[in-house]
């Protein structure tokens, strides 16, 4: 039996609302007591935390490992233009360039106080068993708690944006539609056998399933991962609604159904199950996931950089939806900053039309949705300091200039901090950073290693770049015109 006491700390309450001075006992990785100032506990080892802010550690909603090699790439893109580039991005890469990029996005995370995270990792045309143990022995290098989803579609980008392929040049349309991605069946073996064979549990890292976006996957295929799911208890998350042309894509498809509809109909959405992003849910669609138990990961960032919109969160936390909040991949919003991600979500709150105050998410509710809202996403009972759940903490330095003067702890949370200031995280009692180091992990190799294999793989992709970049314009204006159609036949849902 371990013992450990976290001394001369603020703490952060479960409500987020005040960090008064208290002791943190840690017995067997997880919170034994939180205790007044000045406790002595004789058989615990004592850590001095004097001027920290101890908070609970965030835990990120919506990723993607993968992306920790893309950060920076593109500028003036949308979704679908990202979704035009991804052959180029992720392509050509062996089982250590997967390994390498999911190590860089769980080092970014952990360095920014993030302990867990949900994780859509994308091997095209098919997942793997050794790239999904090779992601999965990343995280627990690292030490992060993780659900790492295989991101999967047996259609195409093409195949799957209705119209698209025949709105392109000719030059250009018979490579675009001979596209494939691997047959379902093959798909769904890998990730069954990867579920029969998982031997991460014990580390924290649990196996999902992740139909990207249900565009991209036929009725059978989307069946076959929830079956899939079913048998194996796997979490799910998919893309739905992050974009105006899914959405007029979807009501194309499926009859004037919304995405959310069909996929409901199919059976995929229960407890198990997860929007990412949701910037086009409808009001129906909220309240339609609220009543089947479903989460949504609010991922602003990508939301803004992607120029797919806001999402209506207000809307989703009234319809009784359980909400947390995400970064998304370092390819769509570059960097997987939870302190970010938290500032993003309560400012976009107050751009929609008419929003009343009542509307906007206040900082202490923002926090709350990056620790207890993600955690629920992940199937994990974390996210505040209390006793009995996972000793899961990220210590601040209140000496840092983000905290001179310390005014309000959830509002500097939120306003001021940008992960500058995160100085040691603990996961299951454990410390895995300690003075913003990482423990066991050379950072330096990290990097130049990173920065080979993004080089490598720029000479890899030049020519598949290169007829990407021709088509892109196309692309832009086929699946910008499915949005514009849609928008105009919509009344458009307003936080209120």
């Amino acid at each position: 039996m371990t013992k450990m006491l976290i001394t001369g700390a603020r703490v952060l309450t479960p409500d987020a609302l005040s960090a008064p001075f208290a002791e943190v006992l840690v017995e067997d990785g997880r919170i034994a007591a939180v205790l007044p100032p000045g406790t002595k506990v004789d058989d615990a080892a004592r850590h001095d935390a004097s001027n920290r802010l101890v908070i609970p550690g965030l835990v990120n909603g919506h990723t993607h490992g993968h992306g920790g090699l893309g950060k920076g790439v593109g500028d003036k893109w949308d979704l679908a233009l990202l979704l035009a580039h991804a052959p180029w991005i992720n392509g050509g890469r062996s089982v250590a360039d997967k390994r390498l990029s999911t190590t860089l996005t769980a080092v970014e995370m952990l360095k920014k106080g993030c302990t867990a995270a949900f994780d859509l990792a994308f091997e095209p045309p098919c997942p793997t068993l050794d790239g999904l143990d090779a992601m999965a022995e990343a995280y627990a290098e690292v030490g992060l708690r993780a659900v790492l989803a295989p991101m999967v579609a047996d259609l195409t980008f093409f195949e799957a944006t209705p119209g698209l392929v025949e709105s392109l040049p000719e030059a250009h349309r018979a490579r675009a539609g001979g596209m494939r991605m691997a047959s379902a069946e093959e798909i769904l073996g890998v990730i069954g056998a990867a579920a029969k064979s998982w031997s991460h549990g014990g580390k924290g890292i649990r196996l999902g399933c992740a139909p990207t976006i249900p565009l991209h996957g036929s009725d059978a295929f989307l069946t076959g991962c929830r079956a899939l799911s079913a048998e194996h208890g796997l979490p799910m998350q998919s893309h739905v609604a992050e974009s105006r042309y899914q959405a007029a894509g979807g009501e194309i498809r499926y009859g004037g159904a919304t995405l959310l509809e069909h996929m409901d109909r199919l059976g995929l959405v229960g407890p198990w199950f997860s929007v990412a992003h949701g910037v086009w849910l409808t009001q129906g669609d909220l309240e339609l996931l609220a009543k089947r138990g479903g989460g949504l990961s609010h991922n602003p960032a990508a939301n803004m950089r992607l120029a797919s919109g806001l999402a209506p969160v207000r809307a989703a936390i009234r319809a009784g939806v359980t909400v947390g909040i995400g970064t998304d991949g370092s390819s769509s919003s570059d960097n997987q900053n939870m302190f970010e991600a938290m500032r993003l979500a309560a400012f976009a709150s107050r751009l929609w039309e008419d929003a009343e105050d009542d509307d906007w998410l206040g900082t202490a509710e923002t926090v709350r949705l990056a620790t207890v809202g993600s955690s629920k996403l992940l199937g994990l009972e974390g996210g505040t300091i209390e006793p009995g759940k996972a000793a899961d903490l990220a210590l601040l330095d209140l000496a840092h200039v983000n905290w001179a003067p310390l005014n309000d702890a959830a509002n500097q949370l939120v306003w001021t901090e940008d992960g500058s200031a995160v100085a040691d995280v603990m996961i299951g009692g454990q410390w895995k950073l300690r003075d913003r180091k990482v423990l066991g992990l050379d950072e330096a190799k990290l990097a130049r290693d990173a920065q080979e294999a993004a080089d490598r793989l720029r000479g890899v992709n030049v020519e598949a770049r290169a007829w990407c970049e021709e088509l892109a314009p196309h692309v832009a204006c086929h699946c910008r015109a499915l949005a514009k159609g849609w928008t105009r036949s919509k009344r458009l849902l307003r936080a209120d």
